[in-house]
């Protein structure tokens, strides 16, 4: 049963799978690590991945035989050579050697261009069994292109053009010239952990492969995303119709469950969008690449975003309209445009509707709001114009008199802080794992609002429900915002989704790990 977010009479509920659709890309899962050379990983894999790519650099020359027991999809050999980002040490004979042994048990085998393109290896696998890849320093569209050129000349199944990306704006030349191919034998992205984008992005600008690891978390090391989270996050393989993006933008935005929750409310209602993960050191470097010309002469317009910390202030100036909450509190939570239109910018904290959830009308109580971010500031300024008397607590004394002068709030420092005598009680900063405040003193009429969310309690919403205190955590929170964001972004209210979908997949993974029998 779908839990609703909102008013059940504006939002239509989510079928239980995404619309059947004409386009799928082949994912294919890479085994990079001994630990998931097991049967039960290789299991579980069916029905989900078309193809297994052995990294035997990194785990060894396993056998084809003992792996099609478990898995019945294409079988993929590579061994990457140090000197393009692999491990293998060995010498130039050993190599060829083992390429060549793996032609006559495996249905592809990885080349590395140009080291590989010689005429030992090419004599001894035929094109059908060959993949042709480079992986390289960042590298402009055009010299992408050019590149590509040369690597056509040596006739392949396949081919993979893999430059390194140290910001997710280094991915926007690689998506250009993917976008600019108009193949469908040549798979594209820019590889490092900022990167992971192009990679989700690639198959719908006809690439025909998407690689995905087996661990349960987010990215490896190269930027390649999970295979549970290429399904659950992204919708992959299947490629409905696309022609915008949406994203968050944020120091380490993998973890968010927007993506996951955007993305199936965009299936559910057939909307052409996609919501993707960017990690952000800097937004001013990042905002102009992402939102200038290349990404619309692709097709797919940056059309908004969500903004987490640490960009929330630096991201007020990149509006041309920004609403009164936002610049009250000086920090904004999502940027958004329709078609080309101004960017506008605009602050969606929920707490009043969450509030009144649980039967709270702040006006007139005395409120304390923990953590003076951009989320804690903006609570704080909607519950003040909602009439409350607001007190703001910081760790740090510069951020919390900071906020006192921005908001003409109250602030006491939180080694001083207790939470006798408010009546509503806000936790906004990212502590999950302890108690940010003692509730020892806390009334036995308080409220508690938590504003970060994991899949399980955390220890203030059990310390709140131990006293029998009315609480709101984190999920609930996250869940109204959700819906003011996919209403800002889309002009469509969110559909009820599957209470599923608000469980972190990678959480669920590890409490039902498949066994661990090695191969």
């Amino acid at each position: 049963m779908g839990m609703n977010t909102g008013d059940p009479a504006a939002a239509p509920a989510a079928p239980d799978r995404p619309p059947a659709t004409t386009r799928r890309a082949t994912l294919t899962a890479v085994l990079a690590d001994p630990a998931h050379a097991t049967a039960g990983r290789l299991r579980a894999l069916g029905g989900t991945a078309d193809g297994l790519e052995v990294r035997a650099d990194v785990v060894g020359d396993l056998d084809p035989a003992g792996l099609r027991r478990h898995f019945a999809g294409a079988l993929t050999y590579a061994l990457r050579p140090r000197a393009r980002g692999g491990c293998f040490a060995g010498g130039t004979a050993e190599r060829r050697a083992r390429l060549l042994g793996a032609a006559a048990r495996y249905d592809l085998v990885d080349l590395q261009w140009p080291d590989d393109i010689v005429p030992e290896l090419l004599a001894g696998i035929p094109p059908r069994q060959r993949r042709i890849s480079w992986h390289g320093p960042a590298t402009a569209a055009d010299g992408l292109r050019e590149l590509l050129g040369r690597m056509l000349s040596a006739p392949a199944a396949c081919y993979v053009v893999a430059p390194q990306g140290a910001t997710a704006e280094d991915a926007v030349a690689t998506v250009a010239f993917l976008a600019g191919l108009h193949r469908t034998d040549v798979t594209a992205y820019t590889t490092g952990p900022s990167c992971t984008w192009s990679r989700i992005l690639a198959p719908w600008l006809a690439a025909p492969v998407v690689f995905g690891h087996l661990g349960d978390d987010g990215p490896d090391a190269d930027g390649m995303p999970c295979v549970g989270r290429l399904v659950t996050d992204y919708g992959l393989p299947h490629l409905p119709r696309l022609s915008r993006l949406h994203g968050i933008v944020g120091g380490s935005p993998h973890r968010s469950a927007a993506p996951r929750l955007n993305n199936a409310a965009y299936r559910a209602l057939g909307l052409p969008a996609l919501f993707l993960p960017f990690p952000v050191d800097s937004l001013r470097r990042f905002w102009p690449v992402m939102t200038g010309p290349r990404l619309a002469a692709a097709g797919l317009p940056l059309r908004g975003v969500t903004v987490t910390s640490p960009h929330k202030e630096a991201a007020l100036d990149l509006a041309d309209e920004v609403r009164p909450v936002a610049r009250r509190c000086g920090a904004v939570n999502i940027l958004w445009r329709a078609e080309d239109g101004p960017w506008q910018a605009d602050s969606t904290i929920c707490v009043l509707r969450a509030l009144a959830r649980v039967g709270v009308d702040p006006g007139g109580r005395s409120v304390a709001v923990v953590g003076c971010g951009g989320a804690g500031r903006a609570a704080a300024a909607v519950l003040q114009q909602a009439g409350a008397a607001v007190t703001v607590v910081n760790r740090g004394r510069v951020r919390g008199c900071d906020a006192s002068r921005l908001l003409g709030a109250d602030y006491v420092p939180l080694h001083r802080f207790s939470p006798r005598g408010h009546a509503v009680l806000v936790h906004a900063t990212p502590l999950t794992e302890r108690i940010p405040f003692p509730m020892t003193h806390a009334r036995p009429d308080a409220v508690v609002l938590e504003m970060p969310y994991r899949s399980s309690p955390t220890p203030l919403m059990a310390a709140a429900r131990a006293r029998g205190l009315r609480s709101v955590d984190g999920w609930d929170v996250l869940r109204m915002e959700l819906r003011e964001q996919f209403r800002l972004m889309t002009g469509q209210p969110m559909p009820v989704l599957p209470d599923g979908l608000f469980a972190d997949p990678s959480e669920e993974r590890h409490h039902n790990r498949p066994e661990r029998k090695a191969l």
